[in-house]
């Protein structure tokens, strides 16, 4: 197998597919009863990639391989009041989850600190219960990127427990990064929401000056620039920040569908030349996001590209075969394996979520999602 460089990463891959395909838990012929899932998956689920080519919407999730969907799209404004874009309802999402045993939730982001300062607070709770009781939705995700001072802190937990207050069978949940720190209240957050979703990705991007890897399992000391993803720049070391505080059960390792693509650098940890020059040092438009498909499946040794896997992070990347610019950093079948059977059964995480579902959907499959499900199922084999 050409994309195994070394002995470990072999080893681990030949390990991942005989479980696979070996320990798969099997549906009787003509069920469509799926097995219980031990351990949440959470898929964030957006809108608008309904619109997009291939489309991906209520009728492609495969439910089955699902606990919990957070349907983003919406926000909500200063004043309390809900900003629903068009096209974002769908009721055959909520039938067909709640029929195979899936909560819907609305994720949800806005100006927190607008409703903070204003003090409509009670405003957006009364318009988001109302709008989940119309609707049929199971509860809230909040997406606050991020919450920063005392106040905002201290808000946070005001707004979960509200919430919580207005109906005790809600599944709340918050997006937490790693590296956010001061701005989630551990010790009392647990008493109001669910679950945390750990948003262990995005160490790489445009705002970093090298290429750096998207979401390591475990950190590569061999990092020159440790501060673009530090605290918390592993899952390794995400969950311990989280596991001083809060109960194991009520966290959720992220895992991303997609990666970066850093077109000016020939190699990991490469410098961006134009971060020498730009006023913040920042790679910037030498970086952009893609999907896992059909843009990283595309390319996976083929097309001049070369997969290679660090064997410290246990996450792959590409560079050119030739040895020119191109550097790409992403998550594959069996990184995703290795991340939610490290997260659920070494760590005892309660669970593991995506961005987002469609990010591996070609058309026909989903691979990502399927070594998701597959790593949860087997229970840490």
């Amino acid at each position: 197998m050409r994309f195994c460089r070394n002995f470990l990463v072999c080893s681990l891959f030949l390990a991942i597919m005989v479980v696979a395909f070996h320990s798969q838990p099997a549906l009787a012929q003509g069920s469509t009863d799926a097995p219980q899932i031990p351990k949440r998956i959470v898929g964030d689920y957006v809108y608008s990639t309904r619109f997009q080519t291939p489309p991906y919407g209520a009728a492609q999730i495969p439910y089955r391989k699902l606990t919990h969907i957070n349907h983003a799209g919406m926000s909500f404004n200063a004043d309390g009041s809900l900003t629903v874009p068009q096209g974002f309802l769908e009721p055959q999402l909520i039938e067909l989850a709640h029929a195979s045993g899936v909560k819907v939730l609305l994720l949800m982001g806005g100006d927190f600190t607008g409703v903070e300062s204003s003090g409509t607070l009670f405003n957006l709770v009364d318009k988001l219960t109302n709008f989940a009781a119309k609707y049929g939705y199971d509860g809230f995700d909040m997406d606050w990127e991020y919450p920063a001072t005392t106040e905002d802190r201290d808000f946070f937990v005001e707004l979960m427990a509200a919430l919580r207050e207005t109906n005790s069978n809600y599944v709340l949940s918050i997006d937490a990064a790693p590296w956010g720190g001061y701005g989630y209240d551990l010790a009392q957050l647990p008493e109001w929401i669910d679950y945390f979703n750990i948003m262990m990705y995005d160490c790489a991007g445009p705002w970093t000056d090298d290429g750096q890897l998207n979401a390591p399992i475990f950190w590569d000391w061999h990092d020159p620039q440790p501060w673009e993803c530090q605290p918390g720049g592993s899952d390794h070391e995400a969950a311990k920040i989280f596991l001083q505080a809060v109960p194991a059960q009520q966290l959720n390792m992220g895992t991303p569908f997609y990666g970066y693509v850093y077109s000016n650098i020939n190699q990991l940890f490469g410098v961006c030349p134009n971060s020498l020059t730009d006023h913040n040092g920042q790679c910037n438009g030498a970086v952009v996001t893609e999907n896992y498909a059909p843009f990283m499946t595309d390319r996976v040794n083929q097309q001049g590209w070369e997969t290679l896997y660090d064997p410290i992070a246990l996450v792959p990347y590409m560079l050119r075969t030739g040895g020119g610019n191109g550097f790409i950093t992403y998550d594959d079948p069996v990184s995703t394996y290795l991340r939610v059977s490290y997260s659920d059964w070494s760590l005892g995480l309660g669970g593991t979520f995506m961005w987002s579902l469609d990010g591996d959907y070609d058309g026909q499959g989903q691979p990502l999602l399927d070594a998701m499900y597959q790593a949860t199922m087997n229970q840490g084999k």
